[in-house]
């Protein structure tokens, strides 16, 4: 079996359990290839784990059975843009805080390696969402798990963000900014400013707006077949732009569009993982007192 793993940096605590990863992949033999960021980690520290090949990123990566990313969810949405159209399943073992993503923690990793290798397993699809831009922003990479933002820049005054639902004008938001989310990505920057959360299989995209200055603006959810199209203006001649992780400052000029994209995140989850209990165990949605009385 061929897998890849990406990661970053590490606190010392969990570094064991970065080895220990190499160690149950080298018992069945599999075939590991490392990025080349925690290649970096691996070299700096002197850690000497077994593996094949460094890849350089997504352009370098060979077809693989699947990656690990060993992080946190910031380290998933970057191991989605090593494997894009591939669709190979990602696996998320959580070294960092939250994991709302990277839902198997590090004292589950020789059981969630052996379920892989025996099949136990599904694959949770997520859809992603693509931006059309009149010029190159995101270096061929216009895809993401989460969202895609326009937002002001710092001690800039709000902008307005004319938003149009396939080609029908929907409204001129006067915020800091608006959010376009995945039904993934409603856990994430979009709940933070409002937004419901969406169950991963819902079909939808949410606009959030990010501190409006109107009492009657709301998010709102649409079918994500929607293609969603902006134009930006304000007393600043340019703005940013994010998509998951990944943020760059543009001129207004420029022309934005979202939609679907053709291909989806596999995510592996296992038998005891599932978004509600995600939902309850890591943001404590729902959490009631009475419920635990007896």
């Amino acid at each position: 079996m061929k897998i890849a793993i990406n990661g970053r940096a590490f606190k010392p605590e969990v570094v064991p359990y970065v080895v220990l990863v190499f160690e149950e992949l080298q018992k069945r033999q599999a075939e590991v290839h490392v990025s080349q960021t925690l290649h970096r980690f691996l070299t700096e520290h002197e850690l000497n784990v077994p593996f094949h090949h460094v890849y350089k990123g997504r352009g370098d990566l060979e077809p693989m059975d699947f990656i690990f990313s060993l992080g946190g969810d910031g380290t998933l949405l970057d191991s989605i843009t090593h494997v894009a159209e591939r669709e190979t399943p990602i696996l998320g073992i959580n070294m960092g805080r939250l994991g709302f993503l990277a839902t198997t923690s590090p004292k589950q990793i020789p059981a969630a390696i052996d379920h892989l290798f025996k099949g136990f397993y599904q694959i949770d699809a997520r859809v992603l969402i693509h931006v059309d831009t009149s010029q190159d922003v995101f270096e061929g990479l216009n895809f993401g798990l989460n969202d895609f933002t326009i937002t002001k820049r710092d001690t800039a005054s709000m902008i307005v963000v004319h938003t149009y639902i396939n080609g029908e004008y929907l409204n001129s938001y006067w915020a800091d900014g608006l959010i376009v989310s995945t039904p993934t990505g409603s856990t994430a920057y979009s709940l933070s400013c409002g937004g419901p959360v969406v169950l991963p299989a819902s079909n939808n995209f949410i606009l959030s707006p990010v501190s409006p200055h109107n009492l009657n603006v709301r998010p709102l959810v649409i079918s994500d077949d929607s293609v969603v199209a902006f134009e930006v203006e304000g007393r600043s001649k340019n703005f940013l732009v994010s998509l998951d992780s990944r943020f760059k400052i543009i001129d207004a000029g420029i022309q934005l569009a979202v939609r679907k994209e053709k291909f989806k995140a596999h995510i592996v989850k296992f038998a005891d993982d599932n978004f509600l209990g995600t939902l309850r165990n890591k943001l404590n949605w729902g959490m009631d007192v009475r419920n635990y009385i007896r």
